[in-house]
């Protein structure tokens, strides 16, 4: 018998990147890695490689980890592949500038990386067509955010006109009821809780009655005692009470409360503006969205607007030399300025007014002789991190109870109950660059609260992104702090990973083991 053998050609070896933010099922991952396998075999790709990035928002490149990854592995030459297979422009991303999109698929062929876009009618082969309907394709992906943009604005403005909360922490002395689309009360969410029906919506009511006494306190003293705001935090700290997150009182915390509308029952939206994440910006009042009397006030009107009107005759119009005059005094009386030093200071305007007089605090700063140096920059990647660890802490939440847990947050908002059967921490760990050029990261295990599993983010070498995760169960960690170099060894390695999904699966398990008892 003669036999034939026909060599098989040599397939291209590829990777797939996914991406799926809130939108609809279609865009899940499995049924864009279905599509993506689909192409592959029919165009002579092998996939070895997955990047994933899920709950992601596509406006920009950050909190992307693994687009950040696929496009360092491509940039270091380390990456097995000739081809980064992705279901289609918007998947790529949703850049509100097209000439980003384009930037990053060029330093992927640069490194000579093709993209190719698998459900897309046109083959990404650089001819004049391809390039032409590419450009119009990503013009109209940003498009339509913006749309989707205005459309989601629209809506959070019709609801908060008719009275509900929309997103965001009741504050002291107030807590957040969930109601039923008949306006039935259903129960008050603890902090870290949302909402899991659509039809449902959330309005504020009051909190316990010491709560809302210590809050007409504060108006009292400060409207008819004439106590400044530094006074009554540290009468109130020293009578042992704590904020609605469980820490000290300061000036900016107690001028929260008798300066915001909700307090009188006043439902208000828009005083800042975050759209398509470009640009945090502070509306004028008269683009607030509002609702009076639409909850339970705690606070009497008079009261109010009282404390409104002495904070409008501090605030009266300084000159610019007045102002900056202000701040060289503070400067001669601290040693030093940041944003908090200026909010915590009696009878001076708040950071936010240097800044929006002057064009930044920094400018500020250099106009007074003044210069903030690296000691600026710590504190504000401070405190960029201490808001990535309030979004990544939501994060993790929505995606373990997305996987069937039950997740319970302690009151001081850094403690996860997972399913009652084991407890997790999450700390951002900052990279410090050392004198020899190497990075570390220091991670600080929480002794007072002793999770089961500590879950560290170990940021990148700018702190503007997230390297990796480490799941350090407490058993294994009994010191204090531990310090990571870039590579470590077998044993607090093992403990590595590129996203959360294994702590996701451990949910999955529990909640499977807790329907079979």
């Amino acid at each position: 018998m003669l036999l034939n053998y026909t060599k098989m050609e040599e397939k291209t070896k590829a990777a797939a990147y996914v991406r799926m933010s809130t939108e609809h099922q279609k865009y899940s991952p499995e049924n864009q890695m279905a599509a993506i396998r689909d192409y592959a075999d029919k165009h002579g790709y092998e996939i070895i490689q997955i990047y994933s990035d899920e709950g992601k928002s596509g406006l920009n490149i950050a909190g992307r980890a693994s687009l950040q990854r696929m496009i360092d592995d491509v940039q270091n030459k380390n990456v097995k592949y000739k081809a980064i297979l992705v279901l289609d422009v918007t998947r790529w991303g949703r850049f509100q500038d097209a000439d980003e999109s384009a930037y990053y698929e060029y330093i992927c062929k640069r490194s000579g990386v093709r993209v190719q876009y698998c459900a897309e009618q046109f083959e990404n082969d650089d001819s004049p067509i391809s390039t032409i309907v590419k450009g119009v394709k990503r013009t109209m992906a940003a498009e339509y955010s913006r749309e989707l943009s205005g459309k989601v604005f629209t809506g959070q403005s019709r609801l908060i006109t008719l009275g509900y909360r929309q997103g965001g922490p009741a504050g002291y002395g107030l807590r957040r009821m969930l109601i039923d689309e008949h306006g039935n009360h259903k129960g008050i969410l603890a902090r870290g809780e949302h909402k899991s029906i659509a039809t449902d919506r959330v309005i504020l009511v009051p909190g316990s009655e010491e709560e809302q006494e210590n809050v007409r306190w504060m108006y009292r003293a400060f409207v008819c005692e004439g106590r400044n705001e530094g006074w009554i935090a540290d009468e109130l700290n020293r009578r042992g009470v704590r904020t609605d997150l469980n820490k000290e009182w300061t000036k900016a915390t107690v001028r929260e409360v008798l300066s915001n509308e909700k307090y009188i029952g006043n439902n208000i939206f828009n005083r800042i503006s975050f759209k398509l994440k470009i640009k945090r910006v502070r509306n004028p009042e008269d683009m607030w969205i509002r609702k009076d009397q639409a909850f339970q006030g705690i606070v009497d009107p008079s009261l109010f607007f009282m404390a409104k009107g002495i904070f409008a005759a501090r605030c009266r119009k300084l000159s610019d030399e007045e102002m900056l005059q202000k701040l060289k005094e503070l400067q001669n009386k601290k040693g030093y300025l940041s944003a908090i030093v200026i909010d915590e200071a009696e009878d001076m305007p708040s950071s936010a007014a240097y800044s929006g007089r002057f064009g930044g605090l920094v400018r500020a700063y250099r106009l007074i002789g003044f210069d903030p140096g690296r000691d600026f920059r710590y504190v504000e990647i401070n405190r960029y991190l201490r808001e990535l660890h309030q979004e990544n802490i939501q994060d993790t939440i929505q995606k373990l109870m997305d996987c069937g847990a039950e997740v319970k947050l302690n009151e001081s908002g850094n403690l996860l109950n997972v399913n009652d059967m084991f407890s997790a921490s999450l700390v951002i760990c900052r990279c410090n660059s050392l004198n020899n050029g190497k990075y570390r990261w220091k991670v600080r295990f929480d002794t007072i609260l002793n999770p089961d599993v500590t879950i560290a983010v170990r940021m990148k070498a700018d702190n503007a992104g997230v390297l990796d995760y480490y799941l350090l169960p407490s058993l294994d960690f009994r010191l204090p702090n531990i310090k990571l170099d870039e590579h470590n060894a077998g044993f607090i390695d093992s403990y590595r990973f590129e996203n959360m999904d294994y702590l996701y699966e451990m949910a999955k398990c529990i909640s499977i083991r807790e329907v079979k008892q």
